[in-house]
C-alpha cells in the first residue's frame, strides 16, 4: 500500500503536489467548470493545517512543449485564490533559477502554483529532457500525487519525479479516495453488476471491455462506438461513425459475452440528423448519421439497469455537447441518479453532463479520471501510484 499524505510529518516542509487543474475554459479565459480545482482543496488545506507550504504543479491543455500564453494556469491561480480565501501566486515558469528563488522565500501557510508543466517537452517526454523531473524535485521536501486522472501516464511530474523522494512520495486525499472507492466497488462489485460504455472510439476501450467481462452481468453499449458493434451484427448504419478495422474484434467480444452468459444491450433506436432529428429503428439510411441514442433505448435500458446492484458508466451516449443530441445522455443520467444501486461514473464527458444537470450529489462516486479509471479497472493499478513510497 502506498504512503498517504497523512503518514508524513508536514510541519515546516515544502510539499510539492501534483494536481489536475486541466479545467474547461471559454474563449474569454473563464473557467466553465471548477470541479477539479475544488476536489484538490482537501489535500491543500490539510498541508496548510499541518503547518506546511504548498507548491502546486499541473498541466493544462496541449501546448506540446511550447509556451502558449492562452494556456497559462493564471485563471486557475485566480480561482484557487478565491476558493481558499488566500493569495495564490502563479510562478512565471515551473523550473529555473527565478522559480527556485520564489520557492526559497515561501513560508508556512503559503501556496504557489507553478506555470503549465507542458510548456516543457520534458513533462510528456521525459527522455527528451531527462533533467526536467530532477529540476522539479528540487522545489520540495515531500512529493504528493493528488492527480488521479493523469496517473496512468508516465510523465515526468507523475512518474520520474518519485525517484528523488525516497520514502517521501505519497498519495493525496483525492487520490486515496479514488483508489479506495474504485478498488472496493469495481474490483469486488455487488451483483448484478452492469457496465454502460459510450464515447466515440472503440479502440481505446476494447481492453477495458475485455477486463469487465470477468466481472459484469450486463453490458450496455452506446455512443459512437455502438455503430462498430451494430455493423458487425449486420445493421445498416448509414454514414455513422465506425471503426471499420475493429468490426471483427467487436463481433468476437459479443461472442465472448454470449459464451459467458452476459446480456448485451445495443441501441434500439437513434436520433439521426440531416439538418433535422428523427427516431429510426432497424437501420439508418445512407447520407444520415446516428447522433444520439433514442427514447426507446433509454426506456429499455433504464428498466433493466434499475435492478442493478452496481452500475459503472463511462462515456456519453451521443454528441451530447450539441443540444439537439444531448437528450439520450441527459435522460440516462437523470434515470441513473434515482436508482437504488451503487452508481459510479468515470470519465470527463459523463461527469460533465452530470454537473450540467446539477445531479452530482445523486451518485455514489464521480471519478475524476477517464482513461485512468478505465486503466485502473483493466489492470487494478496505475503507473503513477505504483512508484509512490510504500507504507
Amino acid at each position: 500500500m502506498s504512503l498517504s499524505i497523512k503518514d508524513l510529518d508536514l510541519k515546516g516542509k515544502k510539499v510539492l503536489m501534483r494536481v489536475d487543474f486541466n479545467v474547461p475554459i471559454d474563449p474569454y479565459g473563464n473557467i466553465t467548470d471548477d470541479t477539479r480545482i475544488r476536489l484538490s482543496l482537501p489535500s491543500i488545506q490539510y498541508v496548510l493545517d499541518q503547518g506546511g507550504t504548498v507548491i502546486l504543479m499541473s498541466h493544462f491543455g496541449r501546448p506540446n512543449g511550447e509556451v502558449r500564453p492562452e494556456l497559462s494556469l493564471k485563471p486557475c491561480a485566480d480561482k484557487l485564490s478565491e476558493l481558499l480565501k488566500r493569495g495564490v501566486e502563479l510562478a512565471p515558469d515551473c523550473v529555473g533559477e527565478e522559480v527556485k528563488q520564489i520557492v526559497s522565500q515561501l513560508g508556512a501557510g503559503e501556496v504557489l502554483l507553478l506555470e503549465n508543466l507542458r510548456f516543457h517537452k520534458g513533462e510528456e517526454h521525459p527522455e527528451e529532457e531527462p533533467d526536467f523531473a530532477k529540476q522539479l524535485s528540487e522545489l520540495g521536501d515531500i512529493y504528493v500525487n493528488d492527480a488521479f486522472g493523469t496517473s496512468h501516464r508516465k510523465h515526468a511530474s507523475i512518474f520520474a519525479i518519485t525517484q528523488f523522494f525516497p520514502g517521501k512520495s505519497a498519495m493525496g486525499l483525492l487520490m486515496e479516495n479514488e483508489v479506495s472507492f474504485l478498488s472496493q466497488i469495481l474490483l469486488e462489485p455487488k451483483e448484478p453488476f452492469y457496465a454502460i460504455i459510450g464515447g466515440a472510439k472503440i479502440g481505446t476501450k476494447l481492453g477495458v471491455l475485455k477486463a469487465l467481462l470477468k466481472k459484469i452481468d450486463g453490458l450496455f453499449i452506446g455512443g459512437g462506438m455502438a455503430f462498430t458493434f451494430l455493423k458487425g451484427n449486420g445493421f445498416e448504419i448509414g454514414d455513422s461513425i465506425c471503426d471499420d478495422d475493429k468490426v471483427e474484434e467487436g463481433k468476437q467480444l459479443l461472442q465472448m459475452c454470449k459464451e459467458k452468459g452476459i446480456e448485451v444491450y445495443l441501441p434500439e433506436d437513434f436520433v439521426i440528423t440531416n439538418g433535422r432529428s428523427v427516431q429510426i429503428n432497424k437501420h439508418i439510411p445512407q447520407g444520415w448519421k446516428g447522433m444520439d441514442i433514442g427514447p426507446q433505448t433509454v426506456e429499455t435500458w433504464s428498466s433493466r439497469l434499475g435492478i442493478g446492484a452496481t452500475i459503472f458508466w463511462n462515456g456519453p451516449m451521443g454528441v451530447f455537447e450539441e443540444k439537439a443530441f444531448s437528450h439520450g445522455t441527459n435522460r440516462l443520467a437523470q434515470n441513473l441518479s434515482t436508482m437504488k444501486g451503487t452508481v459510479i461514473v468515470g470519465g470527463g464527458d459523463s461527469v460533465a453532463a452530470i454537473h450540467l444537470l446539477g445531479l452530482e450529489k445523486s451518485f455514489a462516486h464521480l471519478s475524476t479520471g477517464g482513461g485512468a479509471t478505465l486503466e485502473f479497472i483493466e489492470y487494478g493499478h496505475l503507473a503513477g501510484i505504483d512508484v509512490l513510497s510504500e507504507k
